[in-house]
């Protein structure tokens, strides 16, 4: 998790690479089940054509379908899901009737201004300084519940997006390797 530019997409790339695991897009999904024409692709492309934003429950069970493929045995990165308390709630059912309970959320966290100038930099139309800022309050007030919901679990893991990609990421591998000595200890 993370605001507009802290660099998730970046440290995703790394981190699906160093734990080995597939990276999964809830984005990438609906594009999938779309192009595949199955009942799941055409029920979602019907919200999608309307600009409407695909119900929960249509999302957990493309989560779920993807979950059951063997690539994901050894676990999964979710990227961009869950958004909202009610999505983390249902993914924590499925995830607990499977046998497979998330380990943790990792949240990238930088200073406001420092996200206005990167996003402000790349020269895109929702990238003005006054867009940005309103994405990071929508963010803010979208996430915190989340933050909060897995902070009680004890499975956030809060890391400084701040600086250099290289820095970051070493970060990041630190936590992970917190975490793993956390779960061989239990």
């Amino acid at each position: 998790m993370g605001p507009p530019g802290v660099g998730k997409g970046t440290q995703s790339v790394r981190l699906v690479n160093f734990l080995n695991v597939p990276h999964l897009s809830t984005g990438d999904m609906l594009r999938q089940a779309c192009q595949e024409g199955s009942d799941l692709g055409l029920l979602a492309e019907q919200y999608m054509a309307q600009g409407k934003l695909v119900p929960d429950p249509i999302i957990l069970q493309l989560v779920g379908k993807r979950l059951d493929q063997g690539d994901c045995q050894e676990g999964c990165l979710l990227d961009g899901f869950p958004r909202t308390l009610g999505q983390a709630q249902a993914l924590d059912e499925l995830l607990q009737r499977r046998g497979t309970p998330l380990t943790a959320a990792l949240e990238l966290k930088a200073d406001s201004e420092e996200l206005v100038k990167r996003l402000a930099g790349r020269g895109r139309d929702d990238d003005r300084p006054e867009v940005v800022r309103e994405r990071l309050r929508q963010y803010a007030r979208q996430t915190a519940p989340l933050s909060d919901y897995y902070a009680r679990q004890g499975r956030l893991f809060e890391i400084d997006g701040g600086g250099p990609p290289e820095e970051v990421f070493g970060r990041i591998k630190a936590v992970i390797s917190q975490i793993k000595k956390k779960a061989m200890s239990v």
